[in-house]
């Protein structure tokens, strides 16, 4: 099998890319692996191609989707915070370059099953308390409104059967390794990640904003298992809220004084940013997952069990 992995040098594209290549159940083993992002992915296997080059590049995005590709993660993207403050860029990256991803696979013979990560902030406005699956997007964000046009631009190419689609609408990921980005959501993974390294920090949203989070291991496994989704199973909607735990950050931080004590804890102070707190808030803290689960994705147990995975990780 032969994939390819846009932003496969980011966060979860390593872990993505890793995963991948050690295999799975059900996954058929991968012969060739094309790793892209504009910086050179740090992946030592033969199968892997790295590919260093902008998707916002049409002939780069055309030269990386060879002709018997099986399956297209696409990740690359500005994240909020940034799509926020730089309305052009997000558009070329968010936008002009999914369209023309899907366009250079349009081309192929064979339509490879095109896995899009997509995101909560599609959501926005006035929502049920708990969101379903088939409740109208209305983002309330730059980067959530970027993304919705992704996602419908995904379910069309499907429907016209260029690509077999799916749309990974993925939780806020916490706790991530590593410096912080600049996604609105940053904090989520800074509460818990800076305070463990000796580091005071902030929490820029008020504690008891309800957050969908996931952990990196689990929605790398999710990502992994939405290749072998069934098209059929979809039933036309290929958009899917994958599983989180809906947590705020209150709980979080309790969770992490006990896993690492009062005074770890007190390393965090609460002080409101009115420019994260606008785009924050505006995403919904609750779903029903239940689809999700249907479909065979995977739900995190408790915020204590991610606290602890961190933890783990750090220390190995």
């Amino acid at each position: 099998m032969k994939i390819l992995v846009t932003g496969a040098a980011g966060f979860l594209g390593r872990r993505l890319t890793a995963a991948l290549l050690t295999g799975a159940p059900g996954l058929p083993a991968v012969s060739k692996l094309v790793a892209v992002d504009t910086v050179a992915c740090p992946i030592d296997d033969p199968r892997v191609d790295c590919k260093t080059g902008t998707i916002t590049d049409g002939h780069f995005t055309s030269s990386i989707v060879e002709a018997d590709v099986d399956a297209v993660y696409h990740l690359a993207a500005v994240v909020s915070g940034q799509a926020e403050a730089e309305f052009d860029l997000g558009m070329r990256v968010n936008v002009d370059a999914t369209r023309a991803l899907l366009e250079a696979c349009r081309r192929l013979e064979t339509p490879p099953r095109f896995i899009f990560a997509s995101s909560l902030a599609v959501y926005g406005g006035v929502l049920p308390a708990i969101v379903p699956d088939d409740a109208a997007v209305v983002p309330q964000s730059s980067y959530g409104a970027e993304k919705a046009i992704a996602e419908l631009l995904v379910q069309e190419y499907s429907r016209r059967r260029f690509v077999d689609g799916i749309v990974c609408r993925l939780p806020t990921v916490a706790v991530r390794a590593g410096a912080a980005n600049a996604a609105a959501s940053s904090f989520v993974s800074g509460i818990i990640r800076e305070p463990l390294a000796g580091i005071d920090t902030v929490c820029p949203v008020p504690l008891d904003t309800r957050l969908w989070i996931t952990s990196p291991e689990l929605v790398t496994a999710n990502l992994v298992h939405a290749f072998r989704v069934q098209a059929s199973t979809l039933e036309d909607r290929r958009a899917v809220n994958l599983p989180g735990l809906s947590v705020t950050p209150q709980e979080m931080l309790d969770s992490l004084e006990r896993a690492a004590g009062a005074a770890v804890r007190a390393r965090v102070r609460c002080e409101p940013d009115r420019r994260i707190t606008d785009i924050v808030c505006t995403w919904p803290g609750r779903f029903d997952a239940s689809r999700a689960l249907r479909l065979g994705f995977r739900a995190d147990r408790d915020v204590d069990a991610i606290v602890r995975q961190f933890i783990a990780e750090r220390l190995r």
